[in-house]
């Protein structure tokens, strides 16, 4: 006991400094994929090596020639396979701040036209999935005091694991070690959904566990909060949607924040959290109540 009480004051503080500093992943870390579109000529085969169908290669209307290249980042399981096929327009970027209440923030869809035979040039984009300004700079700033305004004790969460692989709960779990400590925001997890604000939900929703997520989702007092953590979790990932799969968590319940990954990293989750907090001052009275009044529809998404 002497030795690890030594050891644990030898060793100082070994908590982060995340959201208030955000610090570079380390080598090899694999995070959003990053496209040239400049040098890219819409030949496919990064749509053909994606396993997940991130990557689409859609047809134009045929008579100009058009084609165009949609990319959605809920889907992506950042494994790479889109560098390996086209190292030249495509590589696996460090970010991963992704997390958005928006389905259709995750897309970004980019347009080519015929130049020669055969050939094709990037004409611009169609759908931009670039960052919206949604909060999360405040919530993490002052995360303790927005969560004391907003329930007036600590935020409780209750992850629900509705058919992951376990690795976003290895991710989940990491949260509270002394490397990220989320209590020191006061965020708590907790056992019962009655006890809880906030829901994750990891795993493409198997279809065993769909009523599960259903009734936990209706046990947890409103104004609640949800949170599809991974890529699993917002369009099935590399499982899709299949007999055993619904496709993802808003097949069942409302989500209110997506954090692509696979999986994402305990910043990345943290970072989702934040950006769900922000969102509840401004939807949370009109979304929630419609909710309640059961005039919103479960299971709808943006795309």
């Amino acid at each position: 006991m002497l030795k690890i009480i030594g050891h644990a004051l030898g060793s100082g503080v070994v908590t982060n400094s995340y959201p208030r500093e955000v610090s570079a992943p380390p080598p090899g870390f694999r995070g959003k994929p990053v496209f040239d579109f400049s040098r890219c000529t819409a030949c496919g085969e990064c749509a053909d090596a994606c396993p997940t169908e991130a990557i689409r290669l859609l047809p134009g209307d045929g008579g100009k020639g058009e084609k165009a290249l949609a990319i959605d980042y809920g889907h992506c399981i950042f494994c790479g396979e889109c560098e390996a096929a086209c190292p030249d327009a495509i590589r696996l970027g460090d970010e991963f701040q992704l997390a958005t209440p928006r389905r259709s923030d995750l897309t970004i869809t980019a347009g080519f036209v015929l130049q020669g035979k055969g050939s094709y040039r990037f004409a611009g984009l169609i759908e931009d999935a670039s960052p919206r300004p949604n909060g999360v700079e405040d919530a993490g700033l002052e995360l303790r005091k927005r969560i004391g305004d907003l329930f007036g004790r600590s935020l409780h969460i209750r992850e629900v694991d509705a058919g992951s692989c376990n690795g976003c709960e290895i991710e989940i779990t990491s949260l509270n070690n002394p490397i990220y400590d989320v209590e020191r925001f006061g965020i708590q997890f907790v056992a019962s959904p009655r006890h809880a604000d906030m829901l994750l939900v990891t795993g493409p929703v198997t279809r065993g566990m769909e009523e599960a997520l259903k009734q936990t989702y209706d046990a947890t007092p409103d104004p609640k909060l949800v949170v599809a953590v991974g890529a699993c979790a917002i369009g099935g990932g590399i499982f899709g949607r299949s007999y055993a799969s619904c496709g993802g968590a808003d097949a069942a319940v409302p989500v209110d924040v997506y954090i692509p990954g696979c999986p994402p990293r305990p910043e990345a989750i943290l970072h989702g959290i934040m950006a769900a907090i922000g969102t509840l001052p401004v939807r949370g009275t009109t979304l929630h109540a419609r909710r309640a009044a059961g005039t919103e529809n479960p299971g709808t998404s943006s795309v």
